[in-house]
C-alpha cells in the first residue's frame, strides 16, 4: 500500500507523542492514554483514506447506474454506442466523470469499445462496474443486441444498489445495539478494574495480615490488570467492528471505520478511567 503525505505527517507526529510519553511520563496514570491519543494519530489518516475509498467507490457505482441509462437512451435513439459514449463526455458523473472521459478518449483516438470497457473496469476499482463491464462483454460476445445488454445492466446495477441501501436500512437498528452492547462490555470491565479488585486486593491484604493465604500472596494490583483489561477492550472492539461492517454494508472493509471508532471509545475510556479515578 502506498503511503500519502497526510499518512506520513500522522505517523511522525504519533511516533513523536510516544516517544515524548516513554520519555517523560514513564511512570504516570497519563502514559497510556497520551499513548493511545498516538496511536489513534497514526491510525486516523489510514482510517480517512479508507472511508473516502469507500465513499467514492459508492459514488462511482450509483453514478455508473446513471451513465448505464443514459447510454441506453443514447443508443436507444439510433446513435452508435461509441458515438454515444464520446457524446456523453462532457456529462457530470461526480467521481466516475474523469472514467467516462478516459473511455470516451480511447475511443475517440480508435481503441475498441470492448477493451475500452476492461480499461474503464480497471480504472474505476469497483466490483460492481466490474461485474457489469464484464456482463456486457459475454453478452457482446454471444451476440445479444447491445440496446437490450445495456438496459439489463442498469437494472441489474439498480436492482443491486436497492438491496444495498435496503440492507443497510434494516440492520442499522442492530448496528445501534453493537455500540450500546460494547459500551455496556467497557462499563463492566471498568467496574471489574476499579471496584472489585480493589475489594480484592483489601481482602487479600486482610487475610495475609491475620495470617491466612492471601491471593497472590498479598492481593491483586490493580496495574497488573491494567494493560490486559485494555488489550481486551481494543480487541473487542476492533472485531465487534468488523463484524458490525460485514452486516451493515457486506463487506469486512467497510467495518474498518466501526473498528477504529470502537477502539478509540475502548482506549479513552480505559484510560482516562485510569487517570480519575485512581
Amino acid at each position: 500500500m502506498k503511503i500519502n503525505k497526510s499518512q506520513w505527517i500522522g505517523l511522525i507526529f504519533g511516533i513523536i507523542i510516544m516517544a515524548g510519553s516513554l520519555i517523560w511520563l514513564l511512570n504516570s496514570n497519563l502514559l497510556y492514554f497520551t499513548l493511545g491519543i498516538s496511536l489513534i494519530i497514526m491510525a486516523l489518516p489510514f482510517i480517512l483514506t479508507t472511508m473516502i475509498e469507500t465513499k467514492s467507490e459508492r459514488e462511482k457505482n450509483e453514478m455508473f447506474l446513471q451513465f448505464s441509462r443514459d447510454l441506453v437512451d443514447n443508443v436507444r435513439a439510433g446513435t452508435p454506442i461509441s458515438k454515444s459514449i464520446i457524446n456523453l463526455r462532457n456529462s457530470n458523473y461526480g467521481s466516475l466523470s474523469q472514467h467516462v472521459k478516459k473511455l470516451s478518449n480511447q475511443i475517440s483516438i480508435g481503441i475498441t469499445v470492448r477493451e475500452a470497457f476492461e480499461n474503464f473496469s480497471y480504472d474505476a476499482k469497483s466490483k460492481v462496474i466490474s461485474r457489469a463491464i464484464k456482463l456486457i462483454r459475454e453478452a457482446e460476445t454471444a451476440g445479444g443486441n447491445i440496446e437490450d445488454i445495456l438496459a439489463s445492466v442498469a437494472r441489474s446495477v439498480a436492482e443491486t444498489e436497492k438491496l444495498k441501501k435496503e440492507r443497510m436500512a434494516a440492520i442499522y437498528s442492530i448496528v445501534v445495539q453493537g455500540y450500546i452492547i460494547f459500551l455496556i462490555f467497557i462499563a463492566i470491565i471498568l467496574v471489574m478494574e476499579f471496584k472489585i479488585l480493589p475489594l480484592t486486593t483489601e481482602l487479600g491484604t486482610a487475610a495475609t495480615v491475620s495470617g491466612d493465604i492471601g491471593i497472590g500472596g498479598g492481593g491483586v494490583s490493580i496495574d497488573e490488570f491494567s494493560i490486559p483489561f485494555l488489550f481486551l477492550l481494543v480487541t473487542q472492539g476492533i472485531f465487534a467492528g468488523l463484524i458490525i461492517g460485514k452486516m451493515a454494508e457486506g463487506s469486512i472493509k467497510n467495518g474498518i471505520k466501526h473498528s477504529f471508532f470502537l477502539a478509540i471509545i475502548a482506549i479513552l475510556f480505559s484510560t482516562g478511567a485510569k487517570i480519575f479515578l485512581t
